[in-house]
């Protein structure tokens, strides 16, 4: 996102949501997942506002989005506050474009909202049993989170950062900086642990019958190589949403808008105008 972007924030339950806008016409959301924060969208949004109102928010405990000590920040929790942040902007419904657990956000959107959804794309995105990904498991072991100081944790997370895309040396420094930086006090630190503790698949497995019933214009997209959220799963999803289409990212890891931004600009770009 270029920097004449600011970030605007909605008071919502209390709690302030940061989200950067641009464009005007129809209204399209697009919603990060863990570790990230709306700036993966940054070379998404442009070429969407041309066409689209595009709105990227950081959910609630990421991001410049506020961390709260004690609120409920599951999948359930976040698809309710992007619901309530569509109405504080006077969004009756839009197109949604989700990553990651985002995208079970997305599908829990289209599953018990439907009228607050135009057309849907899911990429990468969590779905069934698919997560919390082995990566993040030993972290959640009791006592962990006491014993690992921010600057121990952010070495974990820099090194975690480039085992999501295809080619290492699209995870520079900077581009890492943009994600770790964010859980970089003791406040971040704590905040990503409580996410973590709310990483359950049960609420997209709660929903996994429920997907056929689904009317939305689908379309997922995926990394062929993405080594978080599998590429098996892929037509899982796909096949479970009727008449979705699955469009497989080439030679792109998890972290696909990092990594093929043009392509998935392109790929997003003509689904929604269609």
């Amino acid at each position: 996102m270029n920097t004449q972007v600011v970030t605007q924030y909605a008071m919502i339950e209390g709690h302030r949501i940061a989200y950067q806008e641009m464009g005007e016409g129809r209204p399209v959301i697009l919603i990060h997942g863990i570790p990230t924060n709306k700036l993966m969208w940054r070379d998404v949004m442009p070429s969407l506002a041309a066409q689209h109102r595009v709105i990227a928010p950081d959910m609630l405990n990421y991001g410049e989005s506020d961390m709260p000590l004690d609120a409920d920040v599951s999948i359930n929790a976040q698809c309710r506050i992007i619901i309530k942040l569509m109405d504080a902007l006077g969004i009756p419904s839009a197109d949604i474009v989700s990553h990651d657990i985002g995208g079970g956000i997305g599908q829990l959107m289209a599953v018990n909202h439907p009228e607050k959804v135009l057309r849907q794309v899911l990429i990468d995105s969590v779905c069934f049993d698919s997560w919390p990904i082995p990566e993040f498991k030993s972290l959640l072991e009791p006592g962990v989170e006491q014993a690992t100081s921010v600057e121990t944790f952010i070495g974990i997370m820099r090194d975690f950062m480039p085992k999501g895309v295809h080619n290492p040396a699209v995870m520079t420094e900077e581009l890492s900086e943009i994600y770790v930086k964010p859980w970089n006090s003791a406040a971040g630190k704590a905040a990503f642990f409580r996410n973590m503790r709310r990483l359950n698949k049960e609420y997209t497995q709660a929903i996994a019958d429920d997907l056929k019933n689904v009317e939305h214009d689908t379309l997922v997209l995926w990394g062929d190589k993405d080594n978080f959220q599998k590429p098996g799963y892929a037509p899982m999803l796909t096949e479970a949403i009727p008449g979705a289409k699955l469009v497989w990212v080439k030679d792109a890891g998890h972290w696909v808008t990092d990594e093929q931004p043009e392509e998935v600009s392109r790929l997003i770009g003509e689904f929604l105008a269609r």
